[in-house]
């Protein structure tokens, strides 16, 4: 099981990743002309951003690229921890802000979303203007931490909206639903995990078959969770 998961764990993530962005595209004309059809964009970004993101695999395991590998190696880009902490970390926390923004219906709420949304933009900003090194050589847990704060402050919004108003009665039938459920507890599980990222190396390999698991059972619930939403919900309830 642990070699397995060693060899494939990056191809199994993206492929449920890609049955997502796919399902996402297919359903397509049934959301265009509702919020939903933002969340479809999205899927499709974090495919690309996945996949390009990857190029540290790509380098090391392709020999055609090993002139492109010696062109970087002594630079700041020779890891993609600035890459998922710009495109993952920083730009989809901005996407969920959008997104729930135009979900939410009470006027307080947006505001709190948006200065929270503000405050995690600049201090973002100041965090790559003063710890630019440690940007580029390691995972960016102040970013990530921030960053699940305000999905979680978003998401607990919309769940104390819903219950306060007549959607609760077929809340189950909404998409946003189906986004906001599985990011939740998406959220909630691997936040922790961050503050563990010292221990990531290749001294302890229990712990990196572990978080592994984690991440990878996790994200395996969180897109099927989304598709499955694609499939089953309909625009009128959102």
């Amino acid at each position: 099981m642990d070699e397995f998961l060693i060899k494939n764990y990056s191809l199994i993530t993206k492929s449920v990743e890609i049955v997502a962005a796919l399902v996402g595209i297919i359903c397509y004309n049934k959301f265009k002309n509702s919020n939903v059809k933002y969340f479809i964009y999205f899927l499709i970004y974090v495919v690309l951003i996945e996949n390009i993101g990857s190029y540290t695999i790509y380098l090391d395991e392709y020999a055609f690229f090993s002139e492109w590998k010696e062109i970087i190696e002594n630079t700041r880009f020779k890891t993609n921890h600035w890459w998922f902490s710009i495109f993952w970390s920083m730009l989809s926390t901005l996407f969920y802000a959008f997104y729930f923004n135009k979900v939410l219906k009470k006027k307080h709420y947006k505001k709190a979303v948006n200065y929270v949304t503000v405050a995690f933009i600049f201090s973002s900003l100041l965090y790559m203007l003063f710890y630019t090194e440690m940007f580029f050589n390691s995972p960016s847990s102040f970013i990530m931490v921030f960053s699940s704060l305000l999905i979680t402050l978003i998401i607990i919004l919309y769940f104390v909206e819903v219950l306060n108003s007549n959607r609760i009665i077929a809340f189950y039938k909404s998409m946003n639903f189906y986004i906001a459920t599985p990011m939740f507890i998406w959220s909630i599980i691997l936040t922790p995990l961050v503050f563990y990222d010292m221990y990531f190396n290749t001294s302890d390999w229990n712990f990196i078959l572990l978080k592994w698991q984690i991440y990878l059972f996790t994200n395996i619930f969180m897109y099927t969770s989304f598709t499955i939403g694609l499939l089953i919900t309909k625009p009128d309830y959102d």
